[in-house]
C-alpha cells in the first residue's frame, strides 16, 4: 500500500482517535490504530475493548489497498514535529513495514496485521435520534462535571439520556449533586433511554468542538453510537437502572436569590481560598438585598467574609455548600444572573438560569453541608 497524506491533517485524526486507547489494555494491538486503505479513503481506528472511534480522511496517490494496525504513541510523537507538508506512506503488505518520507528525511517502523484488529462491536441500533453537535456538546459540557466514580453504583458513572417524543433530557449525578438538562428540539419515537459511560462522553467533548453538522444517536441494548462529520463512536452502554431523579428535586422553594453570576463566582472564588482545605466549606447567610459569604479554617487561624448584593424573597437563612461545586455550577450557566432556590438549610439548593438558552431548559442541584454554628 501507499499514498499521499496532509502531515496536519493525519496528526489531528489520529489525536482525536488515540483517545479512546487506555493506558493498559488487554490486548497489545490495541496500543494501536488501525489504518484501512480503501480506494483515496483512509480510514483511522482505535479501541479500548469497549468504546471504538472510527474515522476517514482523504488522502491522495493511493496504490493498492488493505490495512494495518501502528503503534498510536509512535506515530503521534512523530508527527506532532512536522510543520504542514505531505507525507508519503509506503506499507510493505508481507511484513508491515512502515516508510515515512518527508521533504528531509525517512521515518521507518513495523505495524502489525491489521486482521488481528478487533472488529468494531455494532448492532442494529432500533431507537434512534439526531440533534446538532453544537447543542450535544453543549449538553454533555452542562451535564458531565457531575457524573460519579462509584464503583459499587456504575448507573452514575455516566450521563443518562432520557427521551421522549418531544424532547431530550440528559441527567447526570454524583448523589450531593444533580443537573438536569432539557432540550425541546430533539424528537424520538418514544419513551427510550440509556446511559451513556463518562469516557465516551469525554471523547465527545473533544471532538465535537470541530464539529458543525448535525449528529446522528442510534442505540440498542447493548451498545450506543454517534454518527458526524466523518467520524463514527460506538460504546458499550452502562447496565441498569438510573435512579428518579425527578423525585429528588425539591419543589414548592419559598426561599428565591437572584445574583449577577460573575460576581458570585468570583467573590466565592476569593474566600474560598480560606476555607477548610478538608471541606471547602462556604457558608451563605442571606437576607435582604445581601449575601454574607464567609469561610474559615480554624487550623490555620485563617477566614474571610464579603458581601454582595443580590434580590431575595425569603426568610434570613445561612446554608453551607462546598465551594468547588457550587462554583463550577454557576461557572457552567451561561446566563448573566442566577436563580438560586432554597427550602431550609438542611435541603438541597436549586440553582437556575434566570433565561435559559431556545429550546432548553437546565436545572442543578446541589445538597448543603452541616453549618457548625
Amino acid at each position: 500500500m501507499k499514498f499521499i497524506v496532509s502531515s496536519t491533517k493525519l496528526f489531528a485524526q489520529l489525536q482525536a482517535a488515540s483517545r479512546v486507547i487506555a493506558p493498559k489494555n488487554s490486548l497489545q494491538i490495541l496500543e494501536d490504530v488501525l489504518f484501512e486503505l480503501k480506494g483515496s479513503d483512509l480510514t483511522l481506528t482505535a479501541s479500548d475493548g469497549e468504546t471504538t472511534i472510527r474515522t476517514t480522511l482523504e488522502v491522495e496517490k493511493a496504490e493498492g489497498a488493505g490495512k494495518v494496525a501502528f503503534a498510536a504513541k509512535l506515530l503521534l510523537d512523530t508527527l506532532k514535529e512536522f510543520p504542514e507538508q505531505p507525507l508519503t506512506f509506503a506499507i510493505d503488505d508481507a511484513n508491515f513495514g512502515l516508510n515515512i518520507t518527508s521533504d528531509n528525511g525517512t521515518y521507518s517502523f513495523v505495524g502489525a496485521n491489521g486482521n488481528e484488529y478487533p472488529e468494531m462491536q455494532e448492532e442494529n441500533g432500533q431507537n434512534n435520534f439526531s440533534m446538532s453537535a453544537s447543542d450535544l456538546l453543549d449538553a454533555v459540557n452542562k451535564t458531565i462535571f457531575c457524573t460519579a466514580d462509584d464503583e459499587l453504583r456504575p448507573v452514575m458513572n455516566g450521563i443518562f439520556f432520557d427521551l421522549a417524543e418531544d424532547k431530550l433530557t440528559m441527567v447526570a449525578t454524583d448523589a450531593r449533586r444533580l443537573v438536569r438538562y432539557t432540550n425541546m428540539g430533539v424528537k424520538s419515537a418514544g419513551n427510550i433511554s440509556f446511559i451513556l459511560p463518562k469516557k465516551p462522553a469525554m471523547i465527545l467533548k473533544n471532538v465535537l468542538a470541530k464539529e458543525d453538522g448535525d449528529v446522528a444517536v442510534s442505540f440498542g441494548e447493548k451498545n450506543a453510537r454517534f454518527e458526524f462529520g466523518q467520524t463514527i463512536i460506538v460504546c458499550r452502554q452502562i447496565e441498569g437502572r438510573f435512579p428518579n431523579y425527578n423525585a429528588v428535586i425539591p419543589q414548592n422553594n419559598q426561599n428565591k436569590v437572584v445574583v449577577d453570576r460573575q460576581t458570585i463566582i468570583n467573590a466565592c472564588k476569593r474566600v474560598a481560598v480560606f476555607a477548610n482545605t478538608g471541606t471547602s466549606l462556604l457558608k451563605l447567610a442571606i437576607s435582604e438585598n445581601q449575601i454574607k459569604i464567609s469561610a474559615q479554617d480554624i487550623d490555620f487561624s485563617t477566614s474571610a467574609e464579603e458581601v454582595i448584593t443580590c434580590s431575595y424573597t425569603g426568610m434570613p437563612m445561612a446554608i453551607g455548600f462546598k465551594a468547588p461545586f457550587l462554583i463550577e455550577m454557576f461557572a457552567s450557566i451561561a446566563s448573566e444572573e442566577v436563580l438560586l432556590e432554597l427550602a431550609d438549610p438542611a435541603r438541597a439548593g436549586l440553582i437556575l438560569p434566570m433565561e435559559n438558552e431556545e429550546n432548553q431548559d437546565l436545572l442543578m442541584l446541589l445538597m448543603p453541608m452541616l453549618l457548625n454554628e
